[in-house]
């Protein structure tokens, strides 16, 4: 859709912007009930600075679990990014938090160790949008976006929320859209979260249920809507404001100590790369066969 510049009609405010019960009776050995199976695989990320162990939440993000378990134990293909082949092995040996950042995140899980590269595919997003309640947050209010959309000025204001808009009201001319004002600003003042992001690309399943973006949960780093594909990021705080937009598919169960560890580890500013590598040595489930036990750095 060509630029409309009546758009800047649509103005906005924007201020600055920016996770009695008795004792039982003893029962005899044999009674007891067996240990509970976990009902979530567990999956151990051993790195050079100490080992992780996480639960991954099958249930709410299946494939994304499947896909995360598979390249750890080398079952799931990938293309190897030296010889443009198709390969089997473990994919995340090796590899690096390339990008950390105190107070918000730690990111690995790239191939190239940039941020570009990826298993050789990508697969959809696995996000409930209405059980994290963003059918019920205001997109637009009282002349200014939610702070969770990011948007500090006019032209982000049109790219996110305004063009998208139009184009799902089939508005495609100034003609048209000045005709349909009145039915564009009353649509622009019911949107929700939910919405601007569906009008953005993002596509929600409601037969799963979503994780709130909070602290010591794994989500998955992509480059925009159903682009998932290798990297993944630990929260280190509530990072409610990309509820909707990743994946959350898993949660720190211990070794948060160690993620809070690399997160301090000296890094170049504003990018986070870290000076010294921070090495993921293996990622496995736990059914499957341990590597040796790291040392911590």
């Amino acid at each position: 859709m060509r630029h409309l510049p009546i758009l800047v009609a649509l103005t906005l405010c924007v201020g600055s912007v920016r996770a009695e019960d008795e004792s039982p009776a003893e029962k005899p050995a044999a009674e007891t009930p067996p240990a509970e199976t976990p009902k979530n695989p567990v999956a151990l990320i051993k790195t050079s600075h100490g080992d992780i162990r996480v639960e991954l939440l099958a249930s709410e993000a299946p494939l994304t679990v499947a896909s995360f378990l598979g390249l750890a134990d080398g079952t799931r293909e990938f293309k190897d990014t030296k010889t443009g082949e198709m390969v089997k092995r473990p994919f995340y040996d090796g590899l690096t938090f390339h990008r950390v950042l105190d107070g918000f995140m730690i990111q690995g899980g790239c191939p190239l160790g940039t941020g570009t590269g990826s298993p050789g595919y990508k697969f959809k997003d696995e996000i409930n949008g209405k059980s994290l309640g963003l059918d019920k947050i205001k997109a637009y209010a009282n002349g200014r976006p939610h702070d969770w959309l990011l948007i500090n000025n006019q032209a982000q204001f049109n790219q996110q929320i305004v063009r998208p808009l139009l184009a799902r009201m089939g508005i495609t001319d100034n003609e048209t859209l000045r005709k349909r004002m009145p039915e564009v600003r009353q649509k622009l003042d019911a949107l929700t979260l939910l919405e601007v992001y569906r009008n953005m690309g993002y596509a929600y399943d409601e037969s799963l249920k979503s994780s709130p973006m909070e602290r010591a949960t794994l989500a998955m780093a992509n480059s925009g809507p159903n682009t998932n594909g290798s990297q993944f990021f630990i929260n280190l705080v509530d990072n409610t404001y990309l509820s909707g937009k990743h994946t959350v598919f898993g949660r720190v169960v211990a070794g948060m100590e160690v993620v809070d560890r690399i997160a301090k580890v000296d890094a170049t500013k504003p990018a986070g790369v870290p000076k010294e590598p921070v090495t993921i040595l293996s990622i496995r489930s736990l059914q499957a066969p341990e590597p040796p036990p790291s040392k911590e750095g």
